[in-house]
């Protein structure tokens, strides 16, 4: 079964629909959702994408993203997919939204109105090794040296938000 995505335009109003490769490949807006989930200690889960993923694969990123479906709201998806890659539930909440273009290989390309999502939680994952290599806990700080000193080690879109999401993250912790 084809995904599809919901293609928007810079306000996020939907304006249509279309298949997800072909989305990446044209280079349509679309809405997204990045999820960040933190434990009691403050440090980021982070997740390794899978491998074999179509971009991307094996890159180090926030603990979830994804697109919502037609018809979805994306707070639903949200909590679907932290689900259904990481086996865990959380409550979350919207923080911040932001559009990015990424050119990422092969003539793929993000360009998504993504909403950002936090969340706390001490459950410890249960990953779906399709989505997911591994997943690791670590600090804010330790994070924005590793995104500095080795940044191809990490997706385009958490190197894109990072600044955000520590100027929220220091209102919660």
């Amino acid at each position: 079964m084809t995904e599809h995505v919901i293609l928007v335009d810079v306000k996020d109003k939907e304006i249509g629909t279309m298949p997800k490769l072909e989305a990446h490949l044209e280079g349509k807006l679309h809405r997204a959702f990045s999820i960040f989930i933190f434990n009691a200690d403050g440090e980021l889960l982070l997740q390794q994408r899978a491998f074999d993923k179509y971009h991307s694969g094996g890159k180090w990123t926030n603990s979830c993203c994804s697109h919502p479906r037609p018809g979805e709201a994306t707070i639903d998806a949200a909590n679907r997919r932290l689900i259904e890659e990481m086996g865990m539930t959380a409550e979350l909440r919207h923080v911040f939204s932001f559009t990015y273009r990424a050119d990422l290989m092969d003539g793929i390309s993000e360009y998504e109105f993504d909403h950002v999502f936090f969340g706390i939680s001490e459950e410890l994952p249960v990953i779906n090794v399709e989505e997911v290599a591994e997943y690791k806990y670590m600090g804010m700080e330790a994070l924005s040296e590793e995104l500095d000193t080795y940044p191809e080690k990490y997706t385009a879109w958490l190197r894109i938000c990072f600044a955000r999401v520590m100027d929220n993250y220091e209102q919660i912790f």
